[in-house]
């Protein structure tokens, strides 16, 4: 069950209803009346930080977007286009196109008919696939709305709004990347796994303390695409 986006009924028979969602939309609970009782629980959200985009290795035309959490060493690379990096990319330099791109036709368009834009949200990871939402409001309405988007959409928006990009926990325990904090000493068994590694020819050929060895190895060389396949295939084996 998707906690944020459904409801469950605990109770036939009193019809209690548990609700899971973030901290900013409990006040539904005191503003609706209903005919069940409504039990309201908070999923907190981790709020993420854009630390750059690396052009793939083995795609082309596809770039790593890297998000890390702030505070802290969990890091979020999503695969994204060429035309999104571009778009995320222009934003972040602050440079100025002569003709305005998509998502600059957007605010502007969003600004006009006073549409304000709260936050995004990096809301689901299913089958590998990220899904995003674009959290917003309508002419200083209360009620909010959330849109569907890929992430590369949302944060190249968002950070035309200058929004804070979310999270939640279950999406950072599945995908996420930990840095380690400091380098192992090399010893003579490191290196002939060293070795070994190198010989395979795929990341089925490796044990997991080897994932464990290469995934630290790209994050060094800043490789966020070969980190993100091979925490695909440690998450597989789970």
């Amino acid at each position: 069950m998707n906690k944020r986006k459904k409801c469950h009924i605990c109770n036939k028979n009193t019809g209690k209803i548990v609700i899971f969602c973030s901290d900013d939309i409990l006040f539904a609970k005191n503003s609706i009346s209903y005919t069940h009782e409504i039990v309201f629980i908070s999923v907190e959200k981790i709020r993420l930080e854009i630390l750059g985009l690396s052009s793939s290795q083995s795609q082309a035309g596809s770039f790593a977007l890297v998000l890390g959490e702030e505070g802290r060493n969990r890091r979020l690379p999503i695969i994204i286009g060429m035309f999104e990096a571009q778009a995320i990319a222009i934003e972040l330099e602050k440079i100025t196109s002569n003709r305005p791109m998509t998502h600059d036709l957007f605010k502007t368009f969003a600004t006009a008919f006073a549409y304000n834009i709260h936050e995004i949200i990096i809301s689901d990871l299913r089958e590998g696939v990220f899904y995003a939402k674009i959290v917003c409001s309508s002419n200083g309405a209360f009620r909010r709305i959330d849109i569907d988007s890929r992430p590369s959409d949302a944060i190249a928006i968002g950070l035309r709004f200058n929004v804070p990009i979310y999270t939640y926990e279950n999406i950072l325990s599945e995908a996420g990347i930990v840095l380690a904090d400091e380098d192992e000493e090399e010893t003579p068994k490191r290196k002939t796994q060293e070795k070994e590694r190198k010989t395979a020819t795929n990341l089925k050929d490796y044990s997991v303390e080897d994932l464990e060895a290469i995934l630290q190895e790209a994050l060094a060389e800043e490789n966020y695409e070969r980190a993100a396949k091979i925490r695909d295939e440690m998450n597989n084996r789970k």
